[in-house]
């Protein structure tokens, strides 16, 4: 079983930066695939990005340009770059791999 923590979650202006982190343990397959998922309020769950332990990547389009995934497996953890922030970014970001979900972190993007 895997354990997923997100992290790195708070309230940035428009135009803004945020790193979230996304620390794995338990039993961690490194050549394993991971993603990052968002649910902003009223809406379903939708996909950000993922990574392939090859480090073979892929975006949503909504996000494409602006976000950047990334994994350090020696260190079990993953990593969402968010640059150029919106307020239609605003969302739980959760972390998922491995079968398991995090239980996500809050990005607020307002003035």
């Amino acid at each position: 079983q895997v354990q997923l923590v997100e992290s790195g979650g708070g309230l940035v202006q428009p135009g803004g930066s945020l790193r979230l982190s996304c620390a794995a343990s338990g039993r961690i397959f490194s050549w394993a695939g991971m993603g990052w998922y968002r649910q902003a309020p009223g809406k379903q769950r939708e996909f950000v990005a993922s990574i392939t332990g090859a480090g073979i990547t892929n975006y949503a389009d909504s996000v494409k340009g602006r976000f950047t995934i990334s994994r350090d497996n020696a260190k079990n953890t993953m990593y969402l770059q968010m640059s150029s922030l919106k307020p239609e970014d605003t969302a739980v970001y959760y972390c998922n791999g491995m079968a398991s979900w995090g239980k996500g972190t809050l990005v607020t993007v307002s003035s």
